[in-house]
């Protein structure tokens, strides 16, 4: 069955002339102008800015809260030899952070070191007893922290306790109390207005090796481009700026680890762009930080020893594949344990790995439309991820209830926890009742914004190219997504491991494009057989044995009215999850459900009309297996009747119990059929039967054949099965709904 993924909203049209006429001068399409007015860029000085950012408009680093006095400790520590440390995380951001203050400090002659938390044996964030190993081990007398350290106010404490100062760079939610750091530098800090609340913490990095090394640092870029794409901040402003020039640098990068990390990953370099990034590279970063010591990712990063990063880049590709592995492994088990009686998911096991939850979270809410919460067990605990749907503020639903947990935190969408494993019910009933109590809606799905409607004809690799002049794309300034109807689907096949994913042909007036569908290879037949399909597509370059091409990718579909699949060929497959109705045994329980499959058919056809009446399917498969195919043997004909009554006349007694199977030979009569003939002939006193034997009443009335009631119900059952085994599914449904 075919269902939409979101609630489609399509942008409203507008007419500026005097924007249309600045958009033709700067070489945009009318299609590429509205959409850019649509999102705000409505004069002459944001069109500039936006289609040519420029590494001059970057603010000031001294906008940003404290970054004096962080620049002047780190100075003073440089010139008196002091033992810098570098606190950074375990994700893409982290890490990338951590490798541009490393590589500014080298610069001006620092003695540093870095250090990346374990997830595992660390957590995340500050921590007290890794301050104290480097204070106390390593002579550090400044730490750095990136991507981290609001939050931090024990360890930060516990710093300054032994005279060590702390510099906190971060750019993560500000909670109400601050940590007694030397300097706090984030962009929402209420003690300065920096222009720009949005950077990542790579950007704050950047910012801080700006005001360091007294320009911005090109180099530098590519590190940047990688961790705010990975981290999803707002591709506007001063980040679409740092974004953009940082994929240039990426395109060329000096970076040996990078450089092997893009030959085992089989990316081509000239061809990266934010994509690239957010679903190639930062998946593979991430991957060290999910499974294991995320510190060599910056030798990665930084290092200069070709031997080295090979092994980093091949350890990085090889725990990316594990990853993946995990997830599927730990979704299979999590998903058989759904109860689709629940509102809410709380799926808690032992060995899961705690590094992949929240991947896992998710995919199931995804599939499932409803909030996923997913726990490892160990030692009593369970701790994992959760995450939730827009009509359900994970954060707001269970920040009330703390007693519950060990330790809790997130935000609308999502959610981490800790919590003593005699608490799940409580955990699942709590979030259950807020659902209740608030009369949540979990049928609302989250809204997609569709820019504009393709026209096939009109569309080429000329119209991308127009499109990609507002990249990079990212958060607040979206890939455009383009609405798509009254085409033909051409042809279907599945691809990938599996036949997981799926690429159609569709074709309106002439023009013809394929459309790639990941994740929807089990859907092959509903998307060739449905007439009515709409789509909402990305624009894509498809390069193939040299040749370079336009492609459709989808990112969701729907369907008006009911959907009616034909699966009635031999080796047609059966659609997973979908209740099915075999009227020879008893038939499963259809509450809520939005979809079934007609396997075969009731001896009486009103049992079916009234079931598929009586319930509002969105989608039907019509299998019908008629187990006594009459329709192929038709109810018989004048002449077979005749033979039949001279045949049986000529013997006084025959058994039908024994010899059956031998007259239906000799009169070339299927059995089904014979059985009927004769009942037919008993119906109408032409025969009696007693104990089996047939004998022929020789004195018998004569009468029509279309006397017999049987004879009158054969035929009806002939032409209900003519229609239900050789009719359109159209004309199946509408005969069913009458």
């Amino acid at each position: 069955m075919i269902t939409s993924k979101y609630d489609w909203q399509f942008a409203p049209h507008f007419s500026d002339e005097h924007f249309l006429k600045l958009a033709k001068k700067a070489g945009l399409e009318p299609s590429v102008a509205s959409l850019l007015y649509q999102r705000g860029i409505q004069t002459e000085k944001d069109l500039a800015q936006f289609l040519e950012p420029d590494l001059v408009a970057l603010y000031d680093p001294y906008l940003l809260h404290d970054m004096d006095k962080a620049v002047a400790r780190i100075r003073s520590a440089i010139e008196n030899y002091e033992q810098i440390l570098i606190y950074g995380d375990y994700d893409a951001d982290g890490m990338t952070s951590a490798s541009i203050v490393k590589e500014a400090l080298e610069q001006l002659g620092a003695e540093c070191q870095v250090y990346l938390p374990n997830r595992f044996t660390d957590g995340y964030g500050p921590n007290s007893s890794v301050y104290k190993y480097f204070i106390e081990n390593q002579g550090i007398s400044l730490i750095i922290t990136v991507d981290n350290g609001v939050s931090g106010l024990e360890a930060i404490e516990l710093a300054q306790s032994m005279g060590v100062d702390v510099i906190v760079t971060d750019h993560h939610s500000m909670p109400e109390v601050l940590p007694e750091a030397y300097a706090i530098v984030h962009p929402e800090h209420g003690g300065a207005d920096y222009p720009f609340k949005h950077l990542a913490g790579c950007g704050v990095a950047f910012k801080l090796a700006t005001a360091l090394l007294e320009e911005v640092q090109v180099e530098l870029l590519d590190l940047v481009a990688i961790g705010t794409i990975a981290d999803m901040v707002s591709l506007t402003d001063e980040n679409r700026i740092l974004v953009k020039y940082g994929l240039s640098v990426l395109k060329n990068t000096q970076r040996i680890g990078l450089q092997e990390l893009f030959k085992i990953a089989g990316i081509q370099a000239h061809e990266i762009n934010e994509e690239t990034v957010g679903f190639q590279l930062a998946p593979r970063l991430n991957a060290l930080g999910r499974l294991d010591d995320p510190n060599p990712a910056i030798e990665l990063l930084t290092g200069f020893d070709e031997e080295e990063a090979h092994a980093i880049a091949l350890m990085i590709n090889q725990k990316n594949d594990e990853r993946k592995e995990i997830v599927q492994a730990i979704h299979d088990e999590a998903r058989s344990m759904v109860d689709p009686k629940k509102p809410v998911q709380v799926l808690a096991k032992e060995g899961w790995n705690p590094g992949v939850l929240g991947i896992v979270a998710g995919r199931l809410l995804e599939e499932l439309h409803q909030p996923v919460i997913v726990l490892n067990i160990e030692n009593g605990l369970a701790k994992g991820s959760a995450r939730s749907l827009e009509a359900v503020n994970i954060f707001e639903a269970l920040d009330q209830h703390r007693d519950l947990f060990v330790a809790f935190g997130g935000h609308a969408g999502a959610a981490g926890m800790t919590l003593e494993v005699d608490k799940l019910a409580a955990l699942s009933d709590t979030l259950s009742a807020y659902i209740k109590d608030n009369q949540l809606d979990l049928s609302s799905k989250n809204e997609l914004f569709l820019d504009e409607e393709l026209s096939l004809p009109e569309l080429s690799l000329d119209t991308l190219k127009n499109f990609e002049k507002l990249a990079p794309f990212g958060m607040d300034n979206k890939k455009p997504v383009f609405y798509l109807k009254d085409f033909k689907v051409e042809n279907t096949r599945t691809m990938g491991q599996n036949n997981a994913h799926l690429k159609l042909k569709i074709a309106q007036d002439g023009a013809s494009f394929e459309v790639v569908a990941f994740g929807l290879g089990a859907l092959a037949t509903e998307f060739a057989q449905t007439k009515n399909l709409e789509l909402a597509v990305s624009l894509s370059v498809n390069q193939w044995n040299g040749q370079t091409s336009l492609q459709l990718m989808l990112i969701d579909v729907r369907v008006e009215g009911v959907q009616l699949f034909n699966i009635r060929g031999k080796h047609a497959a059966l659609p997973a999850q979908v209740p099915i109705l075999r009227f020879s045994e008893e038939l499963p329980s259809l509450e809520n459900s939005r979809a079934v499959v007609v396997y075969d058919l009731p001896d009486d056809l009103q049992v079916l009309k009234d079931l598929l009446q009586s319930h509002d399917f969105e989608a039907i498969y019509f299998k019908n297996e008629i187990t006594q195919p009459y329709y192929l043997t038709g109810y018989g004909t004048r002449e077979q009747f005749a033979k039949l009554y001279k045949t049986i006349y000529q013997f006084p007694e025959f058994d039908v119990r024994y010899k059956l199977k031998d007259l239906a030979n000799y009169l070339k009569i299927d059995q089904i059929l014979l059985v009927k003939m004769i009942q037919i002939f008993e119906e109408l006193g032409f025969v009696m039967i007693k104990d089996g034997v047939m004998t022929v009443n020789k004195n018998a009335q004569k009468r029509e054949i279309e006397e017999s009631q049987i004879y009158q119900d054969l035929k009806a059952k002939v032409k209900e099965q003519e229609l239900m085994a050789l009719a359109t599914v159209q004309e199946i449904y509408d005969y069913l709904m009458q």
